[in-house]
């Protein structure tokens, strides 16, 4: 049986019902998750986000398949959103770290991908120090309740990320574009983001009603419409890194 890490996981391990683990206080993120720059969103993340990120589509794959991202800073290892080695008490914070050390993991058996993902946990945070998660019986105590619902439902969502991506590039309605900025003096030097997308606000409205239908029936208008609102987040970026580069 070989289990697929998610990007960021170091050895994860399944989770057993005997074990202890360390679960992180409010506010703590994973190591690392402090020198991303973007971190992946779920589609019903959209909404509490867009306040706060430029939301963008990027592609591992030659524009094959998508994902939706929260940017974070603009430069390589650049997290805006940190204050410390804690994330702004403010800030919303993106179901992909608040899950950590969890995840839903993929599994191969004989080569071949199983329908069903397994609860994973990282092993360095097995500890004979952390906390019970299930009482002597084997049942779930109410802290793994939530922490099993957060799991069960971001997985769910990210399916219908996957699907919604999928329409996007299906419609093609996705397009590539940079953000380029020349922030004001003291403020650091020129910064040039590339390798992201966007919805091409143009080529909604040259959709056919069916697609329309499609769209608003599976959550992507509203969604698409949502990302697009987001992007004027950049200038806030720019606005957090020049604050930051003034304090320093």
């Amino acid at each position: 049986m070989d289990i697929a890490a998610p990007f960021g996981y170091q050895d994860i391990v399944a989770l057993q019902r005997n074990a202890k683990v360390r679960l992180p206080q409010a506010g703590d993120v994973p190591a690392f998750v402090r020198t991303l720059n973007a971190i992946p969103l779920s589609l019903a993340e959209f909404a509490p986000a867009m306040r706060e990120y430029p939301i963008v589509f990027t592609s591992g794959d030659q524009g094959k398949t998508f994902t939706p991202v929260a940017v974070l800073g603009l430069t390589a290892g650049e997290n805006l959103f940190l204050e410390g080695e804690r994330w702004a008490a403010r800030a919303y914070l993106p179901a992909y770290a608040r899950r950590y050390p969890f995840c839903m993991a993929q599994v191969r058996v004989n080569d071949k991908v199983q329908d069903n993902r397994l609860i994973c946990v990282e092993k360095s945070f097995v500890d004979d120090a952390g906390e019970t998660l299930f009482d002597d019986a084997g049942k779930a105590l109410p802290r793994w309740e939530g922490i099993q619902r957060l799991l069960t439902e971001f997985e769910a969502d990210l399916e219908r990320t996957r699907e919604a991506c999928a329409i996007l590039a299906d419609y093609a309605l996705l397009e590539p574009f940079s953000m380029q900025a020349t922030p004001k003096e003291g403020a650091g030097g020129a910064v040039q983001l590339t390798g992201m997308h966007r919805v091409a606000e143009a080529k909604l409205n040259e959709l056919n009603p069916s697609q329309l239908k499609n769209m608003m029936r599976k959550g992507v208008l509203a969604r698409a419409y949502l990302h697009l609102v987001s992007l004027e987040n950049f200038a806030r970026l720019l606005e957090k890194r020049a604050a930051r580069g003034a304090a320093a």
